[in-house]
């Protein structure tokens, strides 16, 4: 069970300093708008923390039914992916960016062959509780998250976008208990991105043949067997490679329960 209680609050509390610019094309003032500053949490995602970087910006955009525009988000020409949490978007970009981390605002010419769309915050909502479920298949064959009522789930949510740690605890508790503390999870929910476009995921179980548990570099083996040396970085943190699997499931998983390992050398 989750009990390093402090590891888990110090990961809660990470915050990114942004500054969103809007897209100059996409005014014809000749200043533009003053760039708007934000602070965001690392575990939560853009679209439920961006309401104000759109009020801002959206008076100044050039159309006259503002209300259809969907707003979105690009680094370095990249448009940044929505359902992604913000804090692995800044692991996966991390060798590029300096903070404040400088993102581009833009309401036009959405990027249809590389973004899914996201209207408002429930689409948000249905993606995480499906990672959730995903998580939970893999780490209790789906029997939590199952036994869970609906109202459960929305606390789990609510305590993400509201920043509560406490209400959000109180819900994901019972999903980080293993059933057999010897054995640990069924399997460990991950996913190790070799670039923003492609991660990899695969059935590893935190424990080997022999009953004893395995670590970050025994599951870094098990992805990729050709490479000698891989280095993952998650939270803005390389975690050593004797960290045991376990441990890092139930401490170091985002809030949807996964494990997002950024590929960092090889």
């Amino acid at each position: 069970m989750a009990n390093d209680r402090e590891v888990l609050r110090e990961i809660w509390d990470g915050k990114i300093p942004v500054c969103f610019t809007l897209d100059p094309e996409e005014t014809s003032e000749l200043q533009g708008p003053d760039p708007f500053y934000l602070m965001v949490p690392r575990l939560s995602y853009f679209p439920v923390c961006t309401e104000k970087v759109r009020k801002h910006f959206i008076k100044h955009i050039e159309t006259d039914n503002k209300q259809d525009h969907e707003m979105w988000l690009e680094f370095n020409g990249i448009p940044l992916k929505w359902h992604y949490p913000i804090g692995v978007l800044l692991d996966i970009y991390s060798n590029d960016i300096q903070l404040p981390w400088n993102i581009v605002v833009h309401f036009d010419k959405f990027p249809e062959n590389v973004l899914m769309h996201c209207q408002n915050k429930e689409v948000v909502e249905s993606h995480f509780l499906a990672c959730v479920k995903e998580a939970d298949v893999l780490k209790h064959r789906g029997l939590i998250v199952s036994s869970m009522q609906k109202k459960e789930h929305s606390s789990l949510w609510n305590g993400l976008i509201t920043d509560k740690f406490d209400q959000f605890w109180s819900i994901n508790r019972r999903l980080m208990e293993a059933a057999n503390s010897e054995e640990g999870f069924k399997y460990i929910p991950f996913r190790c991105y070799t670039s923003e476009d492609k991660y990899i995921q695969k059935l590893v179980k935190p424990v080997n043949e022999e009953g004893q548990r395995k670590t970050l570099k025994h599951l870094l083996n098990e992805v990729f067997p050709d490479q000698e040396c891989v280095e993952v970085r998650t939270h803005g943190t390389i975690p050593p490679p004797e960290t045991p699997l376990q441990w890092m499931s139930e401490h170091l998983s985002y809030p949807d329960n996964f494990l997002h390992l950024v590929v960092t050398s090889s």
